[in-house]
C-alpha cells in the first residue's frame, strides 16, 4: 500500500528544485537562478511581459508585394557599405529550402555585428520585390540558436510568449523551461477562487462589457494559457484572471479594512445640532459654495457615529478644500474635544494658523502650533497645554504631531497630501487613539488610484470654486519671449498687482555666474535667478528670494512681507507650491518648466487664482525638450481643471511615478495596470464589497485560501490582524 502510495506521488512538484528537474542542469539552473527562478513555482508565476503574435512562416515562392510575412533561414551573404560620411547601407542574403531574400538598413551600422554570415534569424516585415529578389527593408528580426533554429518549424503559427531576460538566458530557453513546467505541475497549483465564485465573476464582467465566456478560468488553465496560450482568446481569458484576482485581492484587503473601522474602533460621537451648525457658519465672512455646503452636511452627519469618519477630501486648487475642514475641527471644539491639522510644511502651518486665529479672535477657543522653529521651552509648553486640554485647536507639520499626548483628540485632518497613504493612515490609528479622520488632496486622485491607495477611505469631491475668482491664462513660450513677458510683468506691477518667479533648484550658494558649470543655464538656480532680476532686469523693484533653506524665521518673515503688499516679485522655489494664499499676486513665472511634473505645475499655477484678478502663468523651459516634456507641457497650457490634468498625468507617468511605493503603502500591483485596467478595477471593487458585506470576516469554508492569500498579502500592512 505504502509502495503504491509512493507511486502516486508527483516526480516533479511545486518545490522542485530547477537544478533537480530533469533535463535542466547546474550550469542552467544557476542562469535562471538570476532571474528569480530556483523552483518550479518560481517558473509558474514568471509573467511573459509580453506575448508575440508571429504568422507561419512562408516560403520565398509564397511571398506577396507589402503582405506581411515570416521567414525563417539562415545569412549568406552579409555587407556594409559606406557611401558617403555618416551614410551607410547594410545587406544581407537570407536563405532556406524555399528561397532567398535580401535584408536591407540604412544608417545603422551595428547591424553588421548583429547579422553575420551562418547567422540563423525568423524575421518578418512586409517584402518588396526589386528585380528578380524580394527585399525586406529594416524588418523586425530575432537571431536563433542552432537549437531553436532546429524546433522553430514546430511551432508554427504559435503565439510566443515573451519574459524579462538577463546575460546568460535566451527567450527559447525560458519558453521551453515554462512549457515543461506548466506540464508538470500547472495542476497542483491550489484554487483559491471556487467555481460559483468565477461564474459571478465572468457574469459581472459581461455585464460591464468584458465578455470572457462564462466562467473566469482556473488557475491551472490561466498557467497554461498564459505561458503556452492555445488561442489569443484563451490568452486574453488568462490574463484576465490574473488581472482580476490581483484587483479583486486588494479590494477585498480594503473592504475588510473599512469593516475594520466601523466594526473595531470607536470614536467619540459628535452631534451637530442647527444652533452649533449656524453658529460656525456665521464665522466665515464669505458665502459657501453648495459643494462645500454639501461636503459639510456628510462630514457632520459621519462625525456623529460612534465609529471613526474616514473621508477623502479632494478638490481643485482653489475649490476652498479648508473651509469644510475648519468647519470639521469647530464642530470637534464645540462638541468638547480637541481637533488637529497636519500639514506638511511649516510655511502652511503658520498659514492655517493664523486663519485658524483671525476667524476664532473673539472665542474662547485656543489654537497651539507645532512645527520646527519652536524653542524647546515654547515646546514644552504647548504640549502641556495639549494634554490638558487648554489647546482645543493643533496645527502642525505630521513629523511633529505624531505620538503626542491629547486631552481629547476627536478629529484629525491631514492638509495637502495626496500621498499620505494607506500605511501612514494605520500608522495613526495605532496611536491608543480613533479619532475622526479626515484627509484633504489639492491634487485631484485619478479615480482607479483613489479606489486602490484609498480604497478603504470614503471620496468626497469639490469642484465647484467660490465666486468671484479671476480666470488663469496660461502661456508656454520660448526664451525669445522673455524680454516681453518681463515688460508684461513690469506693467502688472505698476497696477499694483504681485508676481511669482519659480526656478526648480536652490543651487550651490557657494557658486557665483563666474565659477558655475558652463553647462548649469541660470533658470534652474533661484539664488542665479534673484541675482539677475533683482540688479538687471528689475532694479526699480522689490525683489525678494524665498527658498527652502532658508531658517524658518528668515522665510515666514518674507512671506509677511510679500503677503502685506511689500515686495514686488518673490523669486522662489516651489516651498510655495501648497497652500500659499496672497489674493494680490496675479502673475507667475514658471522657469526650468520641463523640470517639474503636471500636478506640481498645476499647484503652482493654484497659487495666482486666489482673488478678483486675472491671473497670468507663463512657462520657459531649459535645454532642448523631450517630447514627453513636450506633451506633458502642453497639456498643462491647454487644460485648467485640475480633475482632467490627473487623468493625463497617471496617463503619461503611470501610478509607480505618481504616488511613489514607499509613500502609498500598498505593495506594487504586478500583473494589473491601473490606467489599462480601470472597468475591471471597478467590477473587482464591487464583488470584494457585496462579499465582505455577505461575509465580514471571509468565514466561509469555500474562501479559506482565498482569505489566506489576502492577509498573506496585505494583512500586516493594513491591520487586518487574522480578519476576525
Amino acid at each position: 500500500m505504502a509502495a503504491d502510495s509512493a507511486a502516486d506521488e508527483p516526480r516533479v512538484t511545486l518545490s522542485t528544485t530547477l537544478k533537480a528537474m530533469p533535463g535542466i542542469g547546474w550550469s542552467r539552473a544557476d542562469r535562471f537562478a538570476r532571474l528569480g527562478l530556483r523552483k518550479t513555482q518560481d517558473v509558474l508565476f514568471f509573467f511573459p511581459r509580453d506575448h508575440q503574435f508571429p504568422p507561419p512562416p512562408t516560403r520565398v515562392d509564397e511571398l506577396r508585394e507589402g503582405q506581411p510575412a515570416t521567414l525563417i533561414g539562415r545569412i549568406t551573404e552579409c555587407e556594409l557599405a559606406s557611401r558617403s560620411p555618416g551614410k551607410s547601407v547594410f545587406g544581407a542574403i537570407v536563405e532556406n529550402e524555399s528561397g532567398a531574400v535580401r535584408l536591407l538598413f540604412f544608417n545603422q551600422p551595428f547591424r553588421a555585428d548583429q547579422l553575420k554570415f551562418g547567422v540563423a534569424v525568423r524575421l518578418s516585415g512586409a517584402p518588396k520585390l526589386a528585380g528578380l529578389r524580394w527585399e525586406f527593408t529594416h524588418p523586425k528580426y530575432e537571431i536563433l540558436d542552432d537549437e531553436e533554429f532546429a524546433s522553430a518549424h514546430e511551432h508554427q503559427g504559435e503565439i510566443l510568449p515573451v519574459y524579462p531576460l538577463t546575460e546568460g538566458v535566451k527567450e527559447y530557453e525560458l519558453r521551453q523551461l515554462t512549457r515543461t513546467v506548466c506540464n508538470e505541475v500547472a495542476d497542483q497549483v491550489k484554487e483559491v477562487m471556487p467555481e460559483p465564485l468565477r461564474i459571478a465573476i465572468a457574469d459581472a464582467l459581461k455585464n460591464a462589457g468584458m465578455d470572457i465566456g462564462d466562467i473566469l478560468p482556473s488557475i491551472s488553465q490561466t498557467l497554461r494559457s498564459i505561458h503556452c496560450p492555445a488561442s489569443e482568446q484563451t490568452l486574453n481569458a488568462a490574463k484576465m484572471r490574473l488581472v482580476f484576482q490581483e484587483l479583486f485581492v486588494m479590494q477585498l484587503a480594503l473592504a475588510m479594512r473599512r469593516q475594520t473601522l466601523t466594526g473595531r474602533l470607536r470614536a467619540p460621537p459628535m452631534t451637530c445640532s442647527p444652533q452649533i451648525k449656524q453658529r460656525i457658519l456665521r464665522r466665515f465672512p464669505f458665502e459657501l459654495t453648495g459643494d462645500q455646503l454639501r461636503v459639510i452636511e456628510t462630514v457632520a452627519s459621519e462625525m456623529q457615529r460612534q465609529f471613526p469618519m474616514n473621508r477623502l477630501l479632494q478638490g481643485d486648487v482653489g475649490s476652498g478644500k479648508t473651509v469644510v475642514a475648519i468647519f470639521a475641527m469647530m464642530m470637534a471644539v464645540a462638541c468638547g474635544h480637541q481637533a488637529t491639522i497636519m500639514v506638511p510644511t511649516e510655511v502652511l502651518a503658520r498659514q492655517h494658523f493664523r486663519t485658524l486665529t483671525t476667524i476664532l479672535a473673539d472665542s474662547q477657543v485656543k489654537v497651539g502650533l507645532l512645527c520646527g522653529s519652536l524653542s524647546a521651552s515654547q515646546r514644552r509648553e504647548t504640549l502641556r497645554s495639549i494634554a490638558s486640554g487648554e489647546i482645543n485647536l493643533i496645527v502642525g507639520t505630521q513629523a511633529l504631531i505624531f505620538d503626542i499626548e491629547f486631552h481629547s483628540l476627536g478629529l484629525c485632518v491631514i492638509d495637502e497630501q495626496h500621498k499620505f497613504g494607506v500605511k501612514q493612515r494605520v500608522r495613526l490609528r495605532l496611536g491608543g487613539i480613533d479619532p475622526h479622520y479626515l484627509v484633504m488632496s489639492a491634487t485631484p486622485i485619478p479615480r482607479s488610484v483613489a479606489m486602490t491607495q484609498f480604497g478603504d477611505v470614503d471620496l468626497s469631491t469639490l469642484r465647484e470654486k467660490p465666486s468671484g475668482r479671476g480666470e488663469v491664462h496660461t502661456y508656454l513660450a520660448s526664451d525669445g519671449w522673455k524680454n516681453r513677458w518681463w515688460e508684461f510683468i513690469r506693467q502688472r506691477v505698476a497696477e499694483g498687482r504681485q508676481v511669482y518667479v519659480v526656478a526648480p533648484r536652490v543651487g550651490d550658494e557657494s557658486e557665483t555666474p563666474e565659477t558655475a558649470p558652463e553647462d548649469v543655464e541660470d533658470v534652474t538656480s533661484v539664488n542665479r535667478v534673484y541675482e539677475q532680476l533683482s540688479h538687471e532686469v528689475f532694479p526699480e523693484l522689490r525683489v525678494e528670494l524665498l527658498h527652502g533653506r532658508m531658517k524658518p524665521e528668515a522665510k515666514q518673515a518674507v512671506m509677511d512681507r510679500f503677503a502685506e503688499g511689500e515686495i514686488d516679485i518673490l523669486v522662489t522655489t516651489t516651498v510655495i507650491e501648497v497652500g500659499v494664499d496672497v489674493a494680490n499676486a496675479t502673475v507667475m513665472t514658471i522657469l526650468g518648466g520641463n523640470r517639474f511634473g503636471l500636478a506640481q505645475l498645476h499647484q503652482l499655477r493654484g497659487r495666482v487664482s486666489r482673488g478678483v484678478h486675472a491671473g497670468h502663468v507663463c512657462v520657459f523651459t531649459d535645454g532642448e525638450r523631450s517630447p514627453e516634456d513636450s506633451e506633458r507641457l502642453k497639456v498643462f497650457e491647454q487644460t485648467s481643471d485640475g480633475f482632467e490634468l490627473a487623468e493625463a498625468d497617471f496617463r503619461l507617468r503611470g501610478p509607480g511615478d505618481l504616488l511613489g511605493q514607499k509613500q502609498s503603502g500598498l505593495p506594487p500591483l504586478r500583473i494589473a495596470d491601473l490606467s489599462r485596467d480601470v472597468e475591471v478595477l471597478k467590477v473587482a471593487r464591487e464583488m470584494a464589497q457585496e462579499l465582505i458585506d455577505e461575509d465580514p470576516i471571509m468565514d466561509a469554508p469555500e474562501l479559506a485560501m482565498l482569505k489566506e492569500q489576502v492577509l498573506r498579502r496585505y494583512g500586516e500592512r493594513l491591520d487586518l490582524g487574522d480578519g476576525a
